[in-house]
């Protein structure tokens, strides 16, 4: 029955233990038989158990008796990593409640407020529980004054659990009864199912993830996804148990999946509305908003002939997560490959792995960069993720960069470290906020580029590991930044052109030709390497020509012999510089790529 079914999620910071209290629930509902149970059964993934944090969303169904009635529980298991913020605002369009999770031995970090007010926008009902009790260090009720100061949650409200051991786990349960609302829709109305993840099977095509908000699919429907018109016949329905068992159907108010045969990927769009081909539905559910990627970065495969597979991996992978994209690139150190657009850097580094895991593809990465916006003189603007794109410098009016609201929650102690390295990353102080005598939430305006390559280790480094931080897009700001060409043998090489702010342009140039000359190989003339803004050189390193002892043959005489032969190699020299081309190996560009980070 409708009223007796409950969707929710679990939001929290990283590592707060979402994962585990799933685990505890799966156990006391009894949803999975104790020979097949393990720890982390919601996290699927190698490499989710490997570093020990969530990726993807899961989903699973389980039923839980109170007062001689069973009830339907929809569980979503969320990520609480910054770069997978898209994740969590899926989950939570397919639910009606949120239990909000706060480590009560680390109390609010960064990414908690973030979740909290994402549920607050989406009107969902909010759980309070305060987690981890169990730890000898656990501070319950400092976590929970910490909840009340910064959430205005009554303290009251806040429910303490264990995942880890189980206390208190049957009265969440009951509190999710109670609270949190059974789901809406008509189940005779026109089928509008939202579809909010999909996974591919090599043997049964796309795999639909989906929550239905009207009327009922069954198997043998046929189907229409409203957004790029195509149309299907389902061959199974199912629920998530977690493992996918088919059903007879799902009906208004269930999550659950579809197969309908579905090879093109493409026909599968996060954020569409299914619903039958006849007597469907007049309009479409408002979906999601596109996510913008933030960071971008070259994919090539390692061998130029792997490139069709690079491909394939990479279509299979954007089904599985849509808040990354791709499209082809050149380069001419390394050939053909992809051009991709991610959320974050971990985010970059877990899509390279699953390449390299799951589809067998090795790839080489190119440093990671932002997006900007190119104002030219006749009023146009440009958007660029790559300093190759950027106009002549006579056509450019301003460069704008992207910028974030950054928060940082740190104890009080390493206030004075935090703001001395934020400052130095060009960030604009914006406010102050205590938790409590002992913590502080920092929030500055600071430019994206600024915080993608090595600020969060020297966040961690300068707080002894106790700070944590998020960050929000605000949109593009005008910078003084200049496009850094790097020459070799006085001919620009695109490739190795950067974007920097003016002030660290001289340095960046610097550090670049002194690797270069560490990795190209000497010729037998001097190779000039240097970094230049438009036509002013702003550094240089000399790779020295490679001597030939012409004269080790010339034996007594007079020295105006070997002067001669001196002579005639320096004009050899001279006319091999004029036609000489440079080889740059790959290996040269690896190792700047290693000094950019």
């Amino acid at each position: 029955m409708q009223k007796n079914i409950r969707n929710f999620c679990i939001i929290a910071h990283i590592d707060h233990g979402k994962s585990t209290l799933a685990d505890r629930l799966l156990q006391l509902t009894r949803s999975v038989s104790e020979r097949d149970f393990h720890d982390l059964m919601l996290d699927d993934m190698d490499l989710e158990r490997e570093r020990g944090i969530t990726i993807k969303a899961s989903c699973v169904r389980m039923f839980y008796e109170k007062d001689g009635r069973e009830y339907e529980f929809n569980l979503i298991d969320t990520p609480g990593h910054v770069d997978f913020n898209y994740e969590v605002s899926r989950a939570l369009k397919a639910c009606e409640g949120a239990v909000l999770l706060v480590d009560a031995s680390q109390g609010i970090e960064a990414q908690s407020v973030v979740n909290y007010n994402h549920a607050l926008e989406q009107g969902l009902e909010i759980l309070p529980a305060v987690t981890k009790i169990d730890l000898p260090m656990a501070r319950p009720v400092e976590a929970m004054t910490e909840m009340e100061q910064s959430f205005g949650i009554d303290p009251d409200l806040i429910m303490p659990v264990s995942g880890k051991t189980g206390r208190y786990v049957d009265e969440l349960l009951d509190a999710i009864i109670e609270k949190v609302p059974p789901p809406g829709g008509d189940p005779h109305a026109p089928l509008q199912g939202l579809i909010f993840d999909s996974s591919y099977d090599d043997y049964r095509g796309v795999v639909v993830f989906m929550r239905i908000f009207q009327g009922v699919l069954k198997k043998g429907d046929e189907v229409l996804m409203m957004g790029v018109s195509a149309r299907y016949e389902v061959s199974e329905v199912g629920v998530f148990t977690p493992a996918m068992m088919p059903v007879e159907s799902l009906q208004a108010g269930q999550v659950g999946y579809m197969i309908a045969n579905i090879k093109n990927i493409r026909d599968v769009v996060i954020g569409d509305t299914v619903t039958h081909l006849k007597n469907g539905a007049a309009e479409a559910l408002p979906g999601y908003t596109e996510p913008k990627p933030m960071v971008f970065s070259g994919f090539y495969p390692e061998n130029n002939q792997d490139f069709s597979s690079l491909r394939g991996a990479l279509e299979r992978l954007s089904l599985n997560d849509s808040s990354f994209d791709y499209e082809p690139e050149s380069s001419e150190a390394l050939g053909f490959g992809f051009r991709c657009g991610f959320l974050g850097l971990l985010h970059m580094e877990i899509i390279q792995q699953r390449l390299e895991r799951e589809s067998k593809v090795s790839v080489v990465q190119t440093a990671p960069n932002v997006s900007y916006e190119i104002v030219t003189k006749d009023g146009k603007t440009l958007l660029i993720d790559r300093p190759s794109q950027m106009p002549e410098r006579g056509e450019v009016e301003a460069i704008r960069e992207p910028f974030t609201l950054l928060r940082i929650i740190t104890p009080s102690e390493f206030i004075g470290n935090v703001m001395k390295l934020v400052e130095t990353r060009r960030g604009e102080y914006v406010r102050t906020e205590f938790f409590s005598d002992q913590r502080a939430m920092l929030e500055y305006n600071i430019p994206l580029a600024e915080i993608i390559y090595d600020f969060f280790d020297r966040l961690k480094s300068g707080s002894r590991g106790h700070a944590t931080m998020d960050y929000e897009w605000l949109g593009y700001r005008q910078s003084d930044l200049v496009k850094v060409d790097i020459l070799v043998n006085e001919t620009a090489v695109d490739a190795l052109s950067f974007i920097s702010h003016r002030d660290e342009a001289q340095s960046r140039g610097r550090r670049v030709a002194k690797t270069l000359k560490n990795h190209i190989e000497r010729h037998m003339f001097p190779v000039p390497l240097q970094a230049a803004i438009g036509g002013k050189i702003i550094a240089r390193e000399t790779i020295p020509a490679q001597k030939k002892n012409v004269t080790a043959k010339c034996y007594g005489g007079d020295i105006t012999r070997k002067r001669k032969l001196w002579a005639k190699q320096k004009e050899g020299k001279k006319r091999m510089k004029a036609v000489g081309n440079i080889n740059i190996p790959q290996e040269a560009f690896l190792a700047i790529l290693d000094a950019n980070e």
